[in-house]
């Protein structure tokens, strides 16, 4: 009885700790560098959140929709791209602490295609050179980029109708063409980014789960953490809120763009697949659940456990990768060495990127929905380092939280 009630306080501390009292820190720091490019129409629209052990300063500036004068908000629902990436690392770990893989499994233990691969060593008038792959190719390898693949694999070019991140084909069968393909090098030798790699991920845990990877992922992350705006399918009222695209220019406003051919519309048609390698529609708010999850190492907010800490720690928050080939983990960008300085996270495509830091408590948001160059980042940095150097009174942070300095 005493044991059960230790659990179960301790359980109640654990779920405090997580669901801490956010407090307002009343600073603009990420505004007051972003509005000249707004006012000048350069920048149509952003959501910027600066998090700090408690303290946080939101920042939703500009427009969702220029055109109809739509305020961006926390709520719109908008593409992530690789931020995906992400997600599938996460159902990897899982598998990975339940016993039920290892990193340096072979890919042919659980898809028996990939038991012979063929390098390309050239192409000349149409002709190939191959040769038959010597290293064998881990689960490791197709998470962080080493094993061989191209970007993207035949059947998702985005210059063919329906292709592109989210069309194309089912993610078994992706995996299936991508063990057919030549690939353009030795596996675990080099390092090319590879939304193939990651979908061939997604594939592993298929074959495990007997479940297909986006319901897995529901299952096991999405629900969990109450991420009820997430998915590869936005509904038609969702998309009523979609943050839009533009294009950026040098010096001029941004224009309106209907679509990029890497995400094609219709967005919730017959013809979108799931893919771990880009895909997910989010919101901020729920992008934060995810995040969140990760800076505490592997607890969400509300309280919910979906992955040990240890777990967090020695394979999603530090490089999974051989010496000398960077720093990447199970698809998010991670760090070398582990430290209280580091941070580890991933962007997409359209300019959006979430970063945190577990020793510190860090995180840091940023949102939009662009193509063409953004000439803000750098001030956005700032902005940034302003932030957590600030000096913010918590002692009512402390109080609620019964923390001692």
């Amino acid at each position: 009885m005493k044991k059960l009630l230790f659990l179960l306080a301790l359980s109640c501390c654990l779920t405090a700790a997580a669901q801490k009292k956010i407090v307002d820190s009343k600073t603009s720091f990420a505004r007051e560098v972003l509005q000249p490019y707004v006012d000048s129409g350069q920048l149509p629209g952003a959501i910027s959140i600066f998090y700090n052990d408690g303290v946080q300063e939101t920042c939703c500036i500009g427009y969702a929709n220029v055109e109809t004068k739509r305020p961006i908000r926390l709520d719109n629902v908008y593409m992530q791209c690789s931020q995906t990436k992400g997600f599938c690392g996460v159902t990897i770990a899982k598998l990975v602490e339940e016993g039920k893989l290892s990193l340096d499994d072979p890919v042919s233990k659980y898809l028996p295609e990939f038991a012979e691969l063929w390098v390309q060593d050239s192409e000349k008038d149409g002709i190939r050179t191959l040769h038959k792959a010597k290293n064998t190719l881990t689960v490791r390898m197709v998470l962080n980029h080493t094993g061989g693949f191209p970007f993207e694999c035949s059947a998702k070019r985005a210059d063919v109708k329906g292709g592109g991140w989210s069309g194309g084909a089912p993610i078994r069968q992706v995996a299936s063409i991508a063990a057919a393909s030549p690939i353009l090098f030795e596996p675990g030798t080099r390092e090319t980014y590879s939304n193939t790699g990651i979908d061939i991920g997604a594939a592993v845990v298929e074959a495990i789960t007997g479940m297909k990877w986006e319901d897995y992922l529901r299952r096991e992350v999405l629900e969990p953490l109450g991420m009820k705006s997430t998915w590869f399918w936005p509904t038609d009222k969702q998309l009523k809120t979609q943050v839009e695209m533009y294009q950026t220019h040098d010096g001029a406003p941004a224009t309106y763009r209907i679509q990029d051919n890497w995400e094609q519309r219709p967005y919730n048609d017959s013809h979108v697949f799931a893919s771990a390698g880009a895909g997910l529609w989010t919101t901020a708010n729920d992008q934060l659940k995810f995040y969140k999850m990760l800076m505490n190492l592997g607890v969400g907010d509300n309280g919910v456990r979906i992955l040990r800490e240890e777990t967090v720690k020695s394979i999603l928050a530090v490089s999974t990768r051989p010496q000398g080939l960077g720093g990447y983990s199970l698809g998010l960008n991670a760090p070398v060495t582990d430290g209280e300085n580091e941070w580890f996270g991933h962007g997409g495509a359209w300019g959006t990127n979430c970063m945190v830091n577990w020793h510190k408590k860090q995180l840091k948001l940023w949102v939009v929905q662009l193509t063409g160059s953004q000439p803000w980042n750098d001030a956005v940095n700032k902005a940034a380092e302003r932030f957590f150097s600030h000096s913010i009174d918590t002692s009512g942070i402390d109080a609620y939280t019964g923390r001692t300095k």
